[in-house]
């Protein structure tokens, strides 16, 4: 059976969770929890976008995020993409570092904002990592108590449902709120979704009414057979030169950005590109890294790849 749509919801709240590939971590050490919190408040600048709570578990995390007019999707694409990269640079390693789509579902905040914020700073608890959820670090729970600031997390929309005006009292109820909800089972809708549609959690008039206003988040990814025509055309290359040992410097470059465009548009898989053009993985992942640093460093202005990346959608 297809996968549903992503729904796209401007000012919508999501959801998310990311898993690592087989079950496997995607933190490695405190240096990395620090680097995708710093991804966040780059990301919550770049593609408008708030963090109501968030919590990094060993093998997967908890995002709760709204959006604006940018879609859930290419906010998390860059948001995975970039991480990965951190981290396979770190461990030496190339590629995947998460499993498959992100879980995303769409909230009804009037309804479940407070209980959503709750779940996610409660599970380290619930796993048994921490007794009390203000002894975690890598959450946003101490920053709703006061207790750290993170200018980049929106707290006030939880606090303000309390009813106080006093932002003291209200983290006092907000703590409270939190403690209530150790002793109470895990709500599994949270990480399924609704019974009528998965990818929505509310009232029926709620599903009702996004269903309604909804769009699609992405459009179709690109066929591989499109990305490299584009890319031969900006190269001045041919298909057999971009397969050529031969073909020198530019040809490299033209397949990093071959496999850089097919991994952020879900064109296909880097192990896909690497077949086409009879290469192998970790060389090409290389050539991705060294791409990337380049395109940070020298925009697109001028350069082969900048049309590409803008036919495609693509932001660095």
């Amino acid at each position: 059976m297809a996968r549903k749509t992503r729904l796209h919801i401007p000012g919508g709240l999501y959801h998310v969770i990311l898993r690592g590939n087989g079950g496997q971590s995607v933190f490695f050490a405190d240096a990395d929890r620090c680097r995708l919190m710093l991804l966040l408040q780059e990301g919550s600048s770049r593609f408008d976008y708030r963090v109501h709570a968030f919590c990094l578990m060993d093998d997967h995390f908890h995002l709760l995020l709204q959006i604006g007019d940018k879609p859930l999707s290419k906010l998390m694409q860059n948001l995975a993409f970039r991480y990965t990269r951190w981290v396979n640079r770190g461990q030496q390693r190339t590629g995947h570092l998460f499993q498959g789509r992100y879980r995303a579902i769409l909230i009804d905040q009037d309804k479940y904002l407070l209980e959503l914020v709750r779940y996610i700073h409660l599970n380290p608890v619930r796993t048994g990592q921490v007794p009390d959820p203000a002894d975690y670090p890598w959450s946003g729970h101490r920053a709703y108590l006061g207790q750290e600031t993170l200018p980049w997390l929106t707290t006030q929309e939880a606090l303000r449902r309390f009813g106080v005006a006093d932002s003291e009292r209200a983290r006092r109820r907000y703590a409270g709120f939190v403690t209530a909800g150790i002793t109470l089972p895990a709500e599994p809708r949270f990480h399924r979704g609704g019974r009528c549609d998965t990818r929505i959690l509310g009232t029926e008039g709620f599903v009702h009414e996004v269903l309604t206003a909804s769009t699609p988040s992405v459009r179709q990814p690109p066929a591989l057979d499109t990305v490299v025509q584009e890319i031969c055309r900006a190269y001045g290359l041919s298909e057999s030169q971009l397969s050529s040992r031969q073909a020198g410097r530019l040809a490299a470059q033209a397949r990093a950005l071959t496999g850089l465009i097919a991994m952020q548009t879900g064109a296909e898989s880097l192990t896909a590109v690497s077949l086409r053009f009879n290469r192998d993985v970790a060389t090409l992942s290389t050539g991705i890294r060294r791409l990337t640093a380049k395109i940070l460093a020298q925009g697109n202005h001028g350069n082969p790849w900048g049309g590409v990346l803008e036919r495609f959608d693509v932001r660095m």
